[in-house]
């Protein structure tokens, strides 16, 4: 049975987009990613997590990304745009997976095929462990390059979450276009 792993990350953060990756394994990759260590991209160092990349990529049946933008959370809330993430890297694999194994509690009320919900499910199911490990490495390197961009907020550094950081930089500098305001109105004010 074709199951897709679905994860997000940048959920909590203060700048930058929501992603997620949507993931397909073929059994034959279980051994081989549990071996070289794959599980929840939180449990790993930045390091690890780029080593395993490439065994991903060229594991997996299928895999792709989806994002929902900074305005897209402020227009619509972090839930809504979390799901916009993780049904757009969905739809992005190509074919619809007989299941989808979402992390979490809060189904895909979009995803109209079979879907189930899996709390700590980046820790009990290789493919949303991948799914979270692809997700965590694209969008810190989009950071990175967002980093050059603006500089003076540490995002090399903290990746958009709210450290103390990020929370002088903007009382300093102000958000730029990619903060989410919704995310910032105790911090700055309406």
């Amino acid at each position: 049975m074709a199951q897709a792993g679905v994860d997000e990350v940048g959920r909590g953060c203060w700048y930058g987009p929501v992603f997620a990756a949507a993931v397909i394994l073929p059994a034959s990759a279980h051994a081989p990613l549990a071996s070289a260590g794959l599980t929840d991209s939180k449990a790993l160092t930045a390091r690890r997590r780029a080593q395993l990349v490439p065994q991903i990529t060229e594991a997996a049946e299928r895999w792709s990304l989806g994002q929902a933008s900074a305005a897209e959370i402020d227009r619509f809330g972090i839930r809504q745009a979390t799901e916009w993430a993780m049904i757009r890297a969905l739809q992005r694999l190509g074919s619809a997976p007989e299941l989808v194994l979402v992390d979490g509690v809060l189904p895909l009320r979009a995803w109209r095929g079979p879907q189930r919900t899996v709390v700590r499910g980046d820790s009990l199911h290789l493919e949303i462990a991948a799914a979270s490990v692809l997700a965590k490495q694209c969008r810190d390197a989009l950071i990175q390059r967002l980093a050059q961009r603006h500089p003076g907020y540490g995002l090399e550094r903290h990746a958009g979450y709210g450290t103390a950081v990020h929370r002088q930089a903007l009382l300093r500098l102000g958000p730029t276009p990619l903060h989410r305001r919704t995310f910032l109105r105790k911090l700055l004010g309406p």
